[in-house]
């Protein structure tokens, strides 16, 4: 390790009490996310999404990350991470840490949430609360609606338990009596098919003019003997299995798409993580369970309410317990545009996410594929969504003769049966679809367009920091570029070359790109802060990220700090540097922004003595980001919109007082505090953002 100035001893970057599990860490993240469920400050209703959104993020917890550190330890490839901690440890800490979140979320849910949500006359009624009416109107809809798709399952010999598909609900039930053929085994399981509704709403005329939900599980438990005629169901508790939901692709075989379609049905039965049972369960019963699943009690999570809460999202429209619409802004020199080609050879156009509407970015597509000056069109996708504009209008480009070329990443995670979809479409209406590069995910977001105008072929590009998802666009925060800047087009030009050819790598003008020089430019860009700092001249770093796990990165930050670089780090998710540790990060501060929007955007800025540097990313700084993908950064050299990206994606964050968490030495987080009373200092990047742009 180099020496931060003459004389001085050089730092021990590698002690384990320098960094944070990044499993643990993650699990932080989704801890935040969990007490938003009791900020009063958000409606009610919003309250309660947050809850689900913690128990959404909890199952993919449980599918990727236990799955992946249980793999580790039962193929003795566990060894420790810079943390120090063997997956065995950590899967302990994290059992701990669970049991008593899912113990606080239950709670929060059924002594908090729900007797507020009462009060406002909406309820999620439990069998007892039915009235005579409402228990008549479940007989009628139980008999309709449910009992028709219902398959029960006998337990004997000739019925083995049943195989169940990953995070299904399921209910496990003891039987007295005997059955046509005098058969007595006393338990049997009750899946509930996938494609009924966990959550209904009663009629209005029953409802006492409120809006009234009934769980399907209430309905399946108020009526599950009429599954069995002649025999009486003595017990019904519902329970739900997660499983390992990784997948593992051999990236050697001829047809990726072929070989990944038969991973995912092994995606809904992998090895057994989890299992979640009602707490009313008898003990016999869970550990015949447990058995079954082959699970210890340190899997098991018995649980005071649905097993599932992420179904309990619903549809009501109440204006005061929602938060308040808005209508992302199109800025207007888009707007009173009349060719978005011609507009872009006049400037760039900055888009904010979604304070700011993704829909100039669909009408770039839009235009292009109809524009009969287009010749071509390139775009990477990592996700879009089943239903996409975005893909609408490749197929109609494709079919209007476009040169379509689409890099499709099949491997994003939980969307894949979706690309997959998507490459097919694309494929039938004459585009070209390469699946990018063997051992790297394509990552990156970048459309590129050529066009004939009066003085020969121009380019024109949209780079982002996010996804081409219009329904995400509305929900996570993102940068996007507009441009048809020479330098910045050529370089998206090459990029795709190397996606869809083979050769050297691209030497780029502008943009830094994974694996090859994004990763290298970050430490060098840190390393002159690093300089400057040594050299008793001013130096800072910002940046803003989802996640931060990638070892040099933070080692050079590490050593920038020490030299005396003021650093501010906004990061959403993990974070495996300590701040505040004296003589070492005392200079560098954490912070986390939880609100009604997803924080997505990536952006990193520089001093760079004076001459700022701002860049935005595709990328986090990770591991998988840096070395193993496909990535871009590009820079905003325009000095307007580098102002508003260091105005509006920066500096109104490190003022945030309300939704902000602050990340402390040992890793835990503490919620910043304001006075309530001081309305002028008081910021909400998010509402902030959404008073100004939207």
């Amino acid at each position: 390790m180099n020496d931060l100035a003459a004389g001085q001893p050089a730092l021990d970057l590698d002690l384990p009490e320098y960094y944070v599990n990044r499993e643990l860490s993650l699990l932080q993240f989704n801890l935040r996310v969990l007490e938003m469920a009791m900020d009063e400050r958000q409606p009610l209703m919003e309250r309660l999404n947050f809850l689900l959104i913690f128990s959404s993020n909890m199952d993919e917890f449980f599918e990727i990350r236990v799955a992946g550190l249980r793999n580790r330890m039962e193929t003795n490839t566990g060894l420790p991470a810079a943390d120090g901690m063997f997956p065995e440890e950590v899967l302990k800490r994290i059992s701990e840490i669970t049991h008593e979140a899912v113990h606080r979320q239950y709670h929060i849910l059924n002594d908090i949430l729900l007797p507020a949500l009462a009060a406002e006359d909406v309820h999620f009624l439990k069998r007892e609360d039915w009235s005579a009416e409402q228990a008549e109107w479940v007989k009628r809809y139980f008999r309709d609606q449910v009992y028709p798709v219902l398959t029960p399952i006998a337990l004997d010999p000739a019925h083995p338990f049943p195989r169940l598909v990953n995070k299904s609900l399921n209910f496990i039930v003891s039987l007295d009596g005997k059955d046509a053929f005098g058969r007595s085994t006393g338990l049997a399981i009750v899946p509930a098919p996938r494609s009924l509704p966990r959550l209904i709403r009663m009629p209005d005329n029953i409802s006492n003019n409120g809006d009234c939900f009934v769980f399907l599980s209430s309905m399946i438990h108020a009526h599950v003997s009429d599954l069995f005629p002649g025999m009486k169901a003595s017990g019904c508790y519902q329970f739900r299995c997660t499983r390992n939901a990784d997948l593992e692709v051999d990236e050697d075989a001829d047809d990726l798409a072929s070989a990944l379609k038969g991973e995912l049905l092994s995606r809904r039965y992998g090895d057994e993580v989890r299992l979640e049972v009602a707490d009313n369960c008898p003990r016999h019963l869970t550990d015949y369970l447990l058995n079954k699943f082959d699970l210890s009690s340190e899997d098991l999570y018995e649980v005071n309410g649905p097993v599932n809460l992420a179904r309990m999202f619903t549809d009501v429209q109440r204006p005061r317990l929602r938060n308040t619409p808005f209508t992302p802004k199109v800025p207007a020199i888009i707007k009173n545009s009349e060719n978005i080609f011609e507009t872009l050879d006049q400037t760039d156009v900055l888009l904010n996410h979604p304070f700011e509407s993704f829909s100039p970015v669909v009408q770039f597509l839009a235009e292009a594929a109809r524009d009969p000056k287009v010749l071509a069109i390139k775009q990477t996708i990592y996700r879009t969504g089943t239903d996409s504009e975005i893909l609408d209008h490749l197929e109609t480009a494709a079919r209007n003769g476009k040169e379509v070329t689409a890099v499709v990443e099949l491997r994003a995670r939980f969307d894949e049966e979706s690309n997959i979809e998507g490459a097919r479409r694309l494929q039938e209406a004459g585009a070209i679809v390469v699946y990018g590069i063997v051992g790297y995910k394509t990552h990156s977001k970048m459309i590129l367009v050529v066009r004939r105008s009066a003085d020969g072929i121009k380019r024109y590009a949209h780079l982002g920091t996010g996804n081409y998802h219009v329904k995400t666009s509305k929900l996570y925060t993102d940068y996007g570029l507009l441009t048809a800047n020479e330098d910045l087009c050529q370089d998206v030009h090459k990029i795709f070359l190397e996606l869809t050819g083979m050769g050297k790598p691209a030497r780029l003008k502008q943009l830094k790109h994974s694996p090859f020089t994004l990763h290298k430019s970050l430490l060098e860009m840190i390393e002159f802060e690093t300089e400057q700092a040594t050299a008793g001249n001013k130096a800072r770093i910002i940046a803003k990220f989802n996640s931060l796990t990638e070892p040099q990165i933070m080692q050079a930050l590490y050593r920038a700090s020490a030299a005396g670089v003021e650093i501010d780090l906004i990061v959403r998710g993990m974070c495996c540097l300590r701040p505040g540790i004296p003589g070492l990060s005392e200079n560098i501060r954490v912070r986390s922004i939880i609100g009604r929007f997803l924080e997505h955007t990536r952006i990193h800025y520089f001093y760079h003595a004076g001459d700022e540097v701002v860049w935005c990313s595709s990328a986090d700084w990770m591991e998988r980001n840096l070395v193993n993908r496909v990535e871009t950064c590009f820079p905003i050299t325009d000095e307007k919109l580098k102002s508003r990206v260091i105005k509006e994606g920066l500096e109104v964050y490190l003022r945030d007082n309300m939704q902000a968490w602050t990340m402390q030495s040992d890793g835990g987080y503490e919620r910043v505090s304001n006075d309530p009373d001081d309305v002028e200092n008081n910021v909400a990047a998010q509402q902030w953002l959404l008073d100004r742009l939207s």
